[in-house]
């Protein structure tokens, strides 16, 4: 499963690449076009900020696999291992319930605007916007599960009950 994870945030690094560099070839061409022709591309800013979003939730996805994002581990680090695995289970929790409701508000935001449409490319909101939230959502759950999983089977070292990692620690 692991290697799964490991692939699956692989393909997703080259999805981010991807959003990233069309947003500079958008952003650039619009730019040019205007100053030089006096002309623009009508749905550069909006395509570009919908990339913006998706690429913030994508990176979101590799960064919670790898452990990335910002945390206090002061506490943690301080307590003995039972202390530590009743931290990780409980923080897990949460982050699963949090995970839950930007999943259940991104299903509600995708099938009330469905039948919307952007008002420069003509594309569904619901489908293209509110869709990234439920990306992440699924990836997030499926990311946390395993983590907890691993942990509740004793599958995971000591060390992997603090989900922070230094920045020099990760490779």
């Amino acid at each position: 499963m692991a290697g799964l994870l490991d692939a699956y945030c692989g393909l997703l690094k080259v999805a981010i690449a991807l959003c990233l560099a069309a947003m500079v070839v958008l952003v650039f061409s619009n730019v040019v076009l205007r100053y030089v022709f006096n002309s623009g591309i009508a749905t550069s800013e909006e395509l570009s900020r919908w990339l913006l979003v998706w690429l913030t939730f994508l990176g979101a996805i590799v960064a919670l696999r790898q452990h990335a994002h910002l945390g206090v581990d002061t506490l943690v680090r301080a307590l003995p291992p039972r202390g530590r695995f009743i931290c990780f289970i409980v923080s897990y929790a949460l982050m699963l319930y949090a995970d839950w409701l930007l999943t259940l508000g991104s299903w509600k935001q995708a099938v009330l605007t469905y039948g919307d449409t952007a008002p420069a490319s003509g594309i569904s909101v619901g489908l293209f916007f509110y869709s990234s939230g439920l990306v992440f959502g699924v990836s997030a759950a499926v990311i946390l599960l395993y983590d907890a999983f691993r942990v509740l089977t004793g599958a995971a070292s000591e060390e992997e009950l603090i989900a922070v990692k230094e920045s020099d620690e990760r490779t």
